[in-house]
C-alpha cells in the first residue's frame, strides 16, 4: 500500500489510464491510440502549458500540466502492452540521467554558476551521445556540427529549432559581421518569396516562405528577442483585438467592408491601449 499522497495519486492516475486501455471494457478512443497518433496531443498539450505559464493562471497551469502528464502515462501504458518499456524504466532511466548529468550535486564535481552547469551538461551529453554510436574509442573527433544539431531541432517546433540552429551556427563562425547584412537578406528572401508565390509554384513559394521566416529568426537572435515570444503575443493581442470588433458589430462579419472593419480594429487597438496606460500606476483616468 502506497503511504506517500502524491505517490499515491500517481498510482490512482496510472490504474485510471490502465483501465481506459483495457480490451475489456475499455474507452474505444483511447484503444485505438498509437504512440504515433497521439503526438499531435503531446505537442498541444505541451503548448498549452506553455500558455498558462505566460498567462500565470495557475489553476489553468495545473491542469494543463496534468493532461501533459496524461500523455506520458499514456505513452508508457502502450509501450508496457507491447512488453517494450514501461513508466518504472522510463523515472529510473530520468533519475540516472538527471544524476549522470549533476556530478555537482552528486559527485563532487565544481560548478560555480549556471554557466558551468550547461558547459558540464552539454559536455556528458556529448559523451553520452559517442557511447550510444559506438564511435568513442574509434573516432576521438566531435561529430560534425550540422549532425549534432539535426538530432537537437529534430524534435523540437519549426521555430524552437531554427533559433538552436541560428545561435550554434552564428557560434560556430557562421554569421554576418554587422546587423546591416541581416536585413539585406531578409529583404533578399522577402523578394524571392514574392517572386516564388507570382510564379504559381506552391512548393517553391513554401520553401521561400521557410527561408524568409529563418532569416527573421536571425534578426531576433542579433536584437535579444526571442520569436516564440514575439508570435504568442501576436496571437494573443490579434484575438483580443478581434474580439472587440466581433463584439462591436454583434458577431456578424459577414458582408462587411474591409474600411468598415479596419476602422472598428483601430478602435479596438486605442480601447485596449487607454485601458493598459490606465491600469499603469500614477497614471491619469482623465489622460
Amino acid at each position: 500500500m502506497v503511504s506517500d499522497p502524491t505517490l499515491a495519486a500517481l498510482a490512482d492516475l496510472i490504474a485510471v489510464v490502465a483501465r481506459l486501455r483495457d480490451p475489456e471494457g475499455g474507452c474505444p478512443w483511447d484503444l485505438e491510440q498509437t504512440h504515433a497518433s497521439l503526438v499531435p496531443y503531446v505537442l498541444e498539450e505541451a503548448h498549452e502549458v506553455a500558455d498558462a505559464i505566460r498567462r500565470g493562471d495557475d489553476r489553468h497551469l495545473a491542469e494543463e500540466l496534468g493532461d501533459l502528464l496524461l500523455q506520458v502515462v499514456l505513452h508508457a501504458q502502450i509501450a508496457a502492452e507491447e512488453r517494450r518499456f514501461d513508466l518504472k524504466g522510463i523515472a529510473e532511466g530520468l533519475g540516472a540521467k538527471l544524476v549522470r548529468r549533476h556530478p555537482h550535486v552528486f559527485a563532487g564535481a565544481e560548478a560555480t554558476d549556471s554557466a558551468a552547469v550547461k558547459a558540464s551538461w552539454e559536455a556528458i551529453k556529448a559523451q553520452e551521445a559517442a557511447e550510444r554510436q559506438g564511435s568513442a574509442a574509434a573516432d576521438p573527433l566531435p561529430s560534425p556540427l550540422s549532425d549534432r544539431l539535426a538530432g537537437k531541432v529534430r524534435g523540437q517546433p519549426a521555430l524552437a529549432g531554427a533559433m538552436t540552429i541560428s545561435r550554434k551556427a552564428a557560434a560556430a563562425g557562421f554569421e554576418w559581421e554587422a546587423m546591416a547584412g541581416v536585413w539585406e537578406k531578409v529583404h533578399e528572401e522577402l523578394e524571392e518569396l514574392k517572386e516564388a508565390v507570382a510564379s504559381g509554384d506552391r512548393v517553391h513559394a513554401q520553401e521561400e516562405l521557410g527561408d524568409v521566416l529563418f532569416t527573421l529568426v536571425n534578426v531576433a537572435r542579433w536584437c535579444g528577442l526571442d520569436p516564440e515570444e514575439g508570435l504568442a503575443g501576436t496571437n494573443r493581442r490579434f484575438l483580443e483585438r478581434f474580439s472587440r470588433v466581433e463584439a462591436a458589430l454583434g458577431g456578424d462579419l459577414q458582408g462587411r467592408s474591409i474600411r468598415e472593419l479596419e476602422q472598428h480594429w483601430q478602435q479596438a487597438k486605442a480601447a485596449i491601449r487607454a485601458e493598459a496606460q490606465a491600469e499603469q500606476p500614477g497614471a491619469d483616468p482623465t489622460a
